[in-house]
């Protein structure tokens, strides 16, 4: 069973390798808990082929200020390196798994 993968300033390059999806979060972010079951899922569904992550934005202020996050949750797709999408708000597991499909 795959697990999404904590990023931090220190592994962050972890994300840019390939595919990605990093979910910026906080633990008192309601909308964060209700995609928190997805993105457990989703890391489940793309075990080998993407990256699923999390970032969250009280424990590692600079990533959320080094990518303009302003709300939360923010997704971001990187693929080998870049940005290539960004989601705001709570998104239902189709929509992601649509859009990490599509980078693939």
């Amino acid at each position: 069973m795959g697990k999404y993968i904590e990023l931090t300033s220190e592994n962050f390059d972890i994300a840019k390798e390939g595919v990605a999806l990093v979910d910026f979060w906080a633990p008192w972010c309601g909308p964060c808990r209700m995609l928190a079951p997805v993105i457990d899922e989703l890391a489940a569904d793309f075990e080998g082929k993407a990256k699923v992550c999390k970032v969250n934005t009280d424990e590692v202020q600079d990533l959320a200020v080094e990518f303009g996050i302003r709300s939360i949750p923010t997704i971001l797709f990187f693929k080998n390196g870049e940005v290539v999408e960004q989601m705001v708000g709570a998104q239902s597991k189709q929509a992601l798994a649509d859009k990490l499909n599509s980078l693939l």
